[in-house]
């Protein structure tokens, strides 16, 4: 017995340094709200043009308790045949992440980043659904780098927080 309690009681430090190393994992994800809208059908069915699609995808975190943070993904996608709107989609879907000993600093790029990145594949294949089902091919969302999005972000802010320092010089 007395190797096994060694080994479980944590003697050698192991539990300890275990304790603080960074820790995240996905406690569930939901779709939060959803809306497909077909107003000109059956005519927008009939379309023998290719339409004209827009899509917004946008990312919001916030602290939902101790340890716990929710991120959104928000994505609209529109359709459009010369004038008329073919569908539109939006869809909320959330993830809440246990998130415990992450640095401050890798806080904000892994809630705008990595969740984001996570959520997407299951957030697309809601999409994709929601289209098909409402009598259109699949709309098949290009993977979308979030790391790239967040560069130019920080990046953005940085000029515009070095701007009015040397407007003033």
């Amino acid at each position: 017995m007395g190797a096994t309690d060694g080994v479980m009681g944590g003697g050698n430090g192991l539990d300890a340094a275990a304790s603080t190393q960074p820790q995240v994992s996905i406690l569930t994800q939901y779709t939060k709200d959803m809306s497909f809208e077909n107003p000109n059908a059956p005519a927008s069915l009939q379309m023998e043009t290719q339409p004209r699609i827009e899509i917004n995808v946008n990312v919001n975190a916030r602290r939902a308790g101790d340890d716990l943070y929710e991120v959104e993904l928000k994505i609209e996608a529109r359709a459009y045949n010369n004038d008329q709107t073919a569908f539109v989609v939006d869809l909320l879907y959330g993830g809440l992440f246990a998130i415990r000993n992450l640095p401050e600093e890798a806080l904000e790029p892994f809630l705008v980043v990595e969740a984001p990145r996570i959520l997407f594949p299951f957030a697309r294949r809601i999409v994709a659904d929601a289209t098909r089902d409402g009598g259109f091919p699949p709309l098949l969302l290009e993977p979308i780098d979030f790391g790239s999005l967040y560069m130019a972000q920080q990046a953005q802010l940085a000029e515009g927080a070095g701007a009015p320092a040397m407007g003033n010089a």
